[in-house]
Protein backbone atom coordinates (compact mmCIF):
# COMPACT_ATOMS: atom_id res chain seq x y z
CA UNK A 1 0.00 0.00 0.00
CA UNK A 2 1.18 3.94 -0.50
CA UNK A 3 1.78 6.04 2.31
CA UNK A 4 0.15 8.75 3.70
CA UNK A 5 0.37 11.25 5.84
CA UNK A 6 -2.81 12.22 7.40
CA UNK A 7 -2.84 14.92 9.64
CA UNK A 8 -5.03 14.21 13.01
CA UNK A 9 -5.82 15.94 15.57
CA UNK A 10 -8.63 13.53 17.59
CA UNK A 11 -11.61 15.56 16.57
CA UNK A 12 -14.66 14.30 13.63
CA UNK A 13 -13.14 16.24 10.65
CA UNK A 14 -9.71 14.83 11.05
CA UNK A 15 -11.10 11.09 12.26
CA UNK A 16 -12.96 11.26 8.96
CA UNK A 17 -10.19 12.22 6.83
CA UNK A 18 -7.91 9.49 8.19
CA UNK A 19 -10.84 6.90 7.37
CA UNK A 20 -11.12 8.11 4.21
CA UNK A 21 -7.36 8.04 3.36
CA UNK A 22 -7.34 4.16 4.05
CA UNK A 23 -10.40 3.51 1.81
CA UNK A 24 -8.34 5.53 -1.04
CA UNK A 25 -6.08 2.66 -0.78
CA UNK A 26 -3.56 4.09 2.02
CA UNK A 27 -1.49 3.01 4.70
CA UNK A 28 -2.26 5.92 7.22
CA UNK A 29 0.14 7.92 8.77
CA UNK A 30 -1.09 9.62 11.53
CA UNK A 31 0.13 13.10 12.97
CA UNK A 32 -1.08 14.94 16.00
CA UNK A 33 0.68 17.60 17.43
CA UNK A 34 0.55 19.28 20.93
CA UNK A 35 1.05 22.84 20.19
CA UNK A 36 0.29 24.50 23.37
CA UNK A 37 -3.69 24.47 22.58
CA UNK A 38 -5.57 25.02 25.94
CA UNK A 39 -6.67 21.24 26.82
CA UNK A 40 -5.49 17.49 25.82
CA UNK A 41 -8.96 15.93 25.64
CA UNK A 42 -8.73 16.23 21.84
CA UNK A 43 -5.13 14.84 22.15
CA UNK A 44 -5.74 12.09 24.32
CA UNK A 45 -8.57 10.87 21.49
CA UNK A 46 -6.06 10.85 18.86
CA UNK A 47 -3.35 8.89 21.01
CA UNK A 48 -6.49 6.59 21.76
CA UNK A 49 -8.10 6.02 18.30
CA UNK A 50 -5.24 6.34 16.16
CA UNK A 51 -4.78 2.15 16.11
CA UNK A 52 -7.53 1.92 16.63
CA UNK A 53 -8.99 3.37 13.12
CA UNK A 54 -5.96 1.61 11.42
CA UNK A 55 -3.23 3.76 11.41
CA UNK A 56 0.14 2.72 10.67
CA UNK A 57 2.16 4.88 12.44
CA UNK A 58 1.15 7.87 15.35
CA UNK A 59 3.72 10.67 15.49
CA UNK A 60 3.03 13.58 18.21
CA UNK A 61 4.80 16.56 17.88
CA UNK A 62 5.53 19.08 20.47
CA UNK A 63 5.51 22.56 19.55
CA UNK A 64 4.64 25.65 21.49
CA UNK A 65 2.58 27.82 19.71
CA UNK A 66 1.73 29.71 23.16
CA UNK A 67 4.71 31.65 22.54
CA UNK A 68 2.98 33.66 19.94
CA UNK A 69 -0.37 33.51 20.93
CA UNK A 70 -2.77 35.33 19.17
CA UNK A 71 -5.83 33.15 19.60
CA UNK A 72 -8.08 32.04 22.06
CA UNK A 73 -6.66 28.20 21.78
CA UNK A 74 -3.23 29.43 22.57
CA UNK A 75 -3.62 32.26 24.50
CA UNK A 76 -5.22 33.74 27.36
CA UNK A 77 -8.83 34.96 25.54
CA UNK A 78 -12.24 34.00 26.12
CA UNK A 79 -13.29 31.19 23.94
CA UNK A 80 -16.84 32.92 21.99
CA UNK A 81 -20.01 30.99 23.64
CA UNK A 82 -23.42 30.92 22.10
CA UNK A 83 -22.98 33.27 19.35
CA UNK A 84 -24.26 33.22 15.71
CA UNK A 85 -21.67 31.25 13.44
CA UNK A 86 -20.85 33.33 10.43
CA UNK A 87 -17.93 33.39 8.23
CA UNK A 88 -15.86 36.46 10.05
CA UNK A 89 -12.87 35.28 11.49
CA UNK A 90 -12.75 34.08 14.98
CA UNK A 91 -10.68 34.48 17.81
CA UNK A 92 -10.46 30.81 17.77
CA UNK A 93 -8.29 30.91 14.63
CA UNK A 94 -4.39 29.93 15.50
CA UNK A 95 -2.20 32.22 13.40
CA UNK A 96 -0.15 30.21 10.91
CA UNK A 97 -1.25 26.62 12.32
CA UNK A 98 -2.18 24.71 9.04
CA UNK A 99 1.02 26.19 7.71
CA UNK A 100 2.83 24.78 10.41
CA UNK A 101 1.18 21.17 10.63
CA UNK A 102 1.49 20.98 6.85
CA UNK A 103 4.89 21.57 7.28
CA UNK A 104 5.94 18.97 9.25
CA UNK A 105 3.48 16.62 7.50
CA UNK A 106 5.63 17.67 4.46
CA UNK A 107 9.04 16.46 5.61
CA UNK A 108 7.40 13.63 7.22
CA UNK A 109 5.95 12.01 3.96
CA UNK A 110 9.34 13.16 2.12
CA UNK A 111 11.33 10.70 4.84
CA UNK A 112 8.68 7.78 4.20
CA UNK A 113 8.74 7.91 0.83
CA UNK A 114 5.14 9.60 0.67
CA UNK A 115 3.70 11.87 -2.31
CA UNK A 116 0.42 11.97 -0.48
CA UNK A 117 -0.56 14.26 2.72
CA UNK A 118 -4.34 14.56 4.25
CA UNK A 119 -5.73 17.01 5.95
CA UNK A 120 -9.94 17.83 7.13
CA UNK A 121 -9.74 21.07 6.08
CA UNK A 122 -13.20 22.22 5.24
CA UNK A 123 -13.97 25.59 3.77
CA UNK A 124 -17.96 24.84 3.70
CA UNK A 125 -19.05 25.29 7.48
CA UNK A 126 -15.39 27.04 8.35
CA UNK A 127 -14.89 29.98 5.60
CA UNK A 128 -14.11 32.13 8.20
CA UNK A 129 -10.23 30.23 8.77
CA UNK A 130 -7.99 32.01 5.64
CA UNK A 131 -6.05 28.54 5.72
CA UNK A 132 -9.02 26.39 5.17
CA UNK A 133 -9.61 27.31 1.99
CA UNK A 134 -9.03 25.86 -1.53
CA UNK A 135 -6.89 28.41 -2.71
CA UNK A 136 -4.46 28.12 0.15
CA UNK A 137 -4.34 24.55 -0.02
CA UNK A 138 -3.67 25.02 -3.88
CA UNK A 139 -0.77 27.26 -3.31
CA UNK A 140 0.87 25.13 -0.48
CA UNK A 141 0.85 21.96 -2.87
CA UNK A 142 2.55 24.15 -5.47
CA UNK A 143 5.34 25.25 -2.88
CA UNK A 144 5.84 21.80 -1.32
CA UNK A 145 6.31 20.67 -5.26
CA UNK A 146 9.09 23.61 -5.37
CA UNK A 147 11.00 22.77 -1.75
CA UNK A 148 11.60 19.22 -1.56
CA UNK A 149 13.77 17.31 -2.64
CA UNK A 150 11.70 13.84 -4.45
CA UNK A 151 9.71 16.54 -5.85
CA UNK A 152 12.32 18.63 -7.34
CA UNK A 153 14.49 15.64 -8.77
CA UNK A 154 11.36 13.90 -10.26
CA UNK A 155 10.61 10.90 -7.68
CA UNK A 156 7.04 12.24 -7.70
CA UNK A 157 4.33 14.98 -7.22
CA UNK A 158 3.30 16.10 -3.66
CA UNK A 159 -0.73 16.03 -3.18
CA UNK A 160 -2.56 17.76 -0.48
CA UNK A 161 -5.88 15.84 -0.67
CA UNK A 162 -8.98 17.52 1.07
CA UNK A 163 -11.92 15.08 0.76
CA UNK A 164 -13.94 17.12 3.34
CA UNK A 165 -13.03 20.89 2.19
CA UNK A 166 -16.76 21.12 0.16
CA UNK A 167 -18.56 18.76 2.65
CA UNK A 168 -21.01 19.73 4.93
CA UNK A 169 -20.83 18.98 8.60
CA UNK A 170 -24.16 16.28 7.93
CA UNK A 171 -22.06 14.96 4.86
CA UNK A 172 -18.90 14.69 6.52
CA UNK A 173 -20.67 13.02 9.70
CA UNK A 174 -22.68 10.99 6.69
CA UNK A 175 -19.81 9.34 5.29
CA UNK A 176 -17.90 8.47 8.72
CA UNK A 177 -20.76 6.60 9.56
CA UNK A 178 -20.74 4.63 5.95
CA UNK A 179 -16.85 4.16 6.82
CA UNK A 180 -17.33 2.90 10.78
CA UNK A 181 -16.08 5.87 12.46
CA UNK A 182 -16.80 5.63 16.45
CA UNK A 183 -17.74 9.20 16.71
CA UNK A 184 -17.81 8.46 20.44
CA UNK A 185 -13.96 8.29 20.58
CA UNK A 186 -13.78 11.26 19.05
CA UNK A 187 -13.53 15.40 20.18
CA UNK A 188 -14.45 18.57 18.98
CA UNK A 189 -14.76 21.44 21.78
CA UNK A 190 -12.85 24.33 22.09
CA UNK A 191 -13.46 24.71 25.89
CA UNK A 192 -14.06 21.45 27.74
CA UNK A 193 -14.49 20.73 31.34
CA UNK A 194 -12.38 19.29 33.21
CA UNK A 195 -13.47 15.72 33.08
CA UNK A 196 -13.70 16.22 29.09
CA UNK A 197 -16.96 16.93 29.13
CA UNK A 198 -17.79 18.98 26.08
CA UNK A 199 -19.34 22.60 26.39
CA UNK A 200 -21.93 22.51 24.12
CA UNK A 201 -22.16 26.01 23.16
CA UNK A 202 -18.60 27.24 21.36
CA UNK A 203 -18.26 27.51 17.51
CA UNK A 204 -17.13 23.87 17.14
CA UNK A 205 -19.62 22.50 19.39
CA UNK A 206 -22.54 24.37 17.58
CA UNK A 207 -21.59 23.41 14.16
CA UNK A 208 -20.54 19.49 15.50
CA UNK A 209 -24.46 19.30 17.09
CA UNK A 210 -26.12 21.14 13.76
CA UNK A 211 -24.16 18.12 11.89
CA UNK A 212 -25.43 15.08 14.22
CA UNK A 213 -29.26 16.93 14.01
CA UNK A 214 -29.29 17.38 10.12
CA UNK A 215 -27.60 13.99 9.36
CA UNK A 216 -30.44 12.40 11.73
CA UNK A 217 -28.29 11.15 14.05
CA UNK A 218 -27.38 11.70 18.03
CA UNK A 219 -24.15 12.88 18.59
CA UNK A 220 -22.50 10.09 21.00
CA UNK A 221 -19.87 12.40 22.63
CA UNK A 222 -19.84 13.41 26.15
CA UNK A 223 -21.91 17.11 26.60
CA UNK A 224 -22.10 18.79 30.10
CA UNK A 225 -25.76 18.92 31.00
CA UNK A 226 -28.18 20.53 29.64
CA UNK A 227 -25.79 21.87 27.13
CA UNK A 228 -27.11 20.22 24.16
CA UNK A 229 -29.12 23.03 22.02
Amino acid sequence: MKKAVVLYSGGLDSATCLAIAQKEGFAPYALSFAYGQRHAVELQKAREYAPRIGAVEHLVVETDMRRIGGSALTDDLAVPKGRPVDDSIPVTYVPARNTVFLSYALGWAEVLGSFDIYIGVNALDYSGYPDCRPEYIDAYETMANLATKAAVEGQGRIRIHTPLIDLSKADIIRRGMELGVDYALTHSCYDPTPEGLACGTCDSCQLRLKGFAEAGLSDPAPYLEGSRS
